[in-house]
């Protein structure tokens, strides 16, 4: 869309019809003897003059178009708050490989589910900078924060069950979340931890990491994941047993260290629990909103300040010569 930035000098436009005009001199008439004047060549008639009246009112109106600096004005842009660094840590231990949940109407194992719905809940969180940790034995950064929300999803997509062991270092994982946030300035700081299992692997307790936490600012959200019953065939009939019993005894303390951070302890027995889990995140934790808006904007003026110019100095070169 084309704009003016200073349209009210348009108000300029009439300004030389407004001066005063100088009357110009009469030229004295020239009488040469009748021969003479025959024997001379007949001089090329002057050029109408008021085509060059045309071309310097013309200038003139390109000058003041410039000096309101037109502009032309892109589509509308949503400017986004700045989100929030959130590190998610995925648990890769042995358990994850338990069949005890359904997606697409088919068993699958923990990890498949987690797979899924993280993967679901990665791509909406549009603003925020995003970081991967993964463990087992031990944790590890598998991405480093990032608002390159398709790279760690992919992340995740390719990472393998008993990539890194087969215990539950779950105060490594959030022992290495704090570290990562402390390399960077202070900002919103939130750490979704996911596992199915108590801590029984790494250096760190779940105490002393959740106590780093709190002196770093960063809050936490764990989620337990796993059915509480499912059927087993037997020799004779079946049986039905709970899967995650480790789980459930783990969980009153899962609670206690994510309020004590500020944040919240939840538990996921199937994919819609899961899936319900993640929408309430986006809840506590919202997403960037757009807020102002700004328009691109190109500048126009050296457009007919040119062909001003150009008008200008073909009317001096016409006034040099004749």
């Amino acid at each position: 869309m084309l704009s003016l930035a200073w349209p009210w000098l348009l108000l300029l436009l009439p300004l030389p019809w407004l001066l005063p005009r100088r009357r110009p001199a009469q030229a004295a008439a020239l009488r040469l003897p009748g021969a003479l004047a025959k024997q001379l060549p007949l001089a090329a008639g002057p050029k109408p003059k008021a085509l060059w009246q045309t071309l310097a009112a013309l200038a003139w109106l390109l000058l003041v178009v410039a000096s309101t600096r037109p502009l032309w004005l892109g589509e509308p842009v949503a400017l986004t708050r700045e989100g929030r660094d959130l590190m998610v840590a995925v648990d890769l231990s042995g358990s994850m490989q338990i069949e005890d949940m359904e997606l697409n109407g088919r068993v699958v194992d923990r990890y498949t589910v987690v797979q899924s719905v993280l993967g679901e809940f990665i791509q909406r969180r549009e603003g925020d900078r995003l970081g991967l940790i993964l463990f087992a034995d031990q944790a590890y950064l598998q991405a480093p924060l990032t608002f390159d929300r398709a790279a760690v999803r992919r992340y995740l997509t390719e990472a393998e069950l008993g990539l890194v062991g087969t215990q539950t270092a779950i105060g490594d994982a959030i022992a290495l979340a704090v570290k990562r946030f402390e390399q960077l300035e202070q900002s919103s700081r939130v750490l979704v931890l996911l596992t199915d299992g108590e801590n029984n692997a790494g250096r760190f307790s779940p105490e002393q990491a959740v106590d780093l936490a709190r002196r770093a600012g960063v809050t936490l959200y764990t989620i337990g994941v796993g059915s509480s019953e499912i059927s087993q065939r037997r020799l004779f009939g079946t049986r039905t047993v709970n899967p995650s019993a480790e789980l459930d005894r783990a969980e009153q303390t899962f609670a206690q260290h994510s309020e004590s951070t500020g944040g919240a302890y939840f538990r996921a027995r199937n994919t819609a629990e899961l899936e319900a889990i993640y929408s309430k995140l986006d809840e506590l934790e919202p997403i960037a909103q757009g807020g102002a808006q700004w328009r691109p904007q190109t500048e126009l003026y050296h457009w007919p300040l040119g062909a001003a110019t150009a008008l200008l100095l073909l009317l001096l070169l016409r006034r040099r010569h004749g």
